[in-house]
């Protein structure tokens, strides 16, 4: 008798870090849960994965809490059994400094990257719990959560609060089993950083330029990593970064009032 696929529910799985980490898993023999606002890009993963894995997928918004419930409440018995949920649902929106910044945005900012996650989380943990050993949380962070710079505010902000909430979470469900990861990753050129420049291709070109920055790819192969450490094992905090990406000292604000 076989062992049942492990099974793992992934948000914002139709571009970017979230479709690298579904096929990243799919190769390592995974059932897929994938979850994301784009209908059509999800039946485009299932139809290029579900050959290989079992796939099923729902068109989500992670802010709605009733559909969260919904969907998690419908999973089929085969994808029922959660052993890994990579939170990885997110976005950044302009770059300008704060006091221009459209309010609109920060709230978008924060009820995607904040309310979206504890959503999921929260709906979904007394199964994690349920799986036990080995089962995980991988909330995708970033490295903003504690490097500030010019016109991060709002997401720096939402970051620090997946780190935070990351280790928060690991102490509550200490004893069941359950491992947490705030997965940070730094500079990553994908689908993100366009949306973040609203659409705006020579801005990201002009942001990527020279570097050779991280792709969706990498990270992915960092959360199966993660996700495929023996069940003892738990890395609470995974920052990864491209090499060109480095430190500055602090800017000294010369005359200034």
């Amino acid at each position: 008798m076989h062992e049942a696929r492990p099974v793992v529910f992934i948000t914002g799985a139709t571009s970017g870090i979230g479709a690298a980490c579904a096929r990243r898993f799919a190769a390592a023999g995974w059932a897929l849960v994938l979850t994301g606002r784009r209908a059509e890009r999800l039946a485009a993963l299932q139809r290029e994965l579900g050959n290989a894995v079992p796939v099923h997928v729902a068109a989500l918004d992670v802010t709605d809490h009733a559909a969260v419930a919904r969907v998690v409440d419908a999973l089929p018995t085969a994808f029922a059994g959660v052993r890994v949920l990579l939170n990885n649902a997110g976005l950044a929106l302009g770059k300008g400094p704060a006091q221009q910044a459209d309010l609109d945005d920060w709230h978008r900012m924060i009820d995607t990257n904040i309310k979206g996650l504890v959503n999921v989380t929260r709906l979904l943990l007394p199964r994690l719990i349920e799986t036990g050993p080995g089962a995980t949380v991988i909330n995708i962070g970033s490295i903003a959560g504690h490097t500030p710079y010019p016109g991060g505010h709002v997401y720096g902000a939402s970051k620090a609060f997946v780190e935070q909430f990351s280790y928060n979470l690991r102490c509550d469900v200490s004893g069941s089993g359950v491992r947490v990861t705030d997965l940070a990753p730094g500079m990553t050129e994908s689908e993100f950083t366009l949306v973040r420049m609203k659409g705006d291709h020579d801005v990201v070109d002009d942001y990527y330029r020279g570097t050779r920055a991280l792709q969706p790819e990498d990270v992915a192969a960092q959360a199966l990593h993660v996700a495929e450490l023996p069940p003892h094992v738990n890395i609470t905090r995974l920052e990864v970064t491209p090499l060109c990406q480095q430190w500055s000292p602090f800017t000294i604000l010369r005359d200034a009032p």
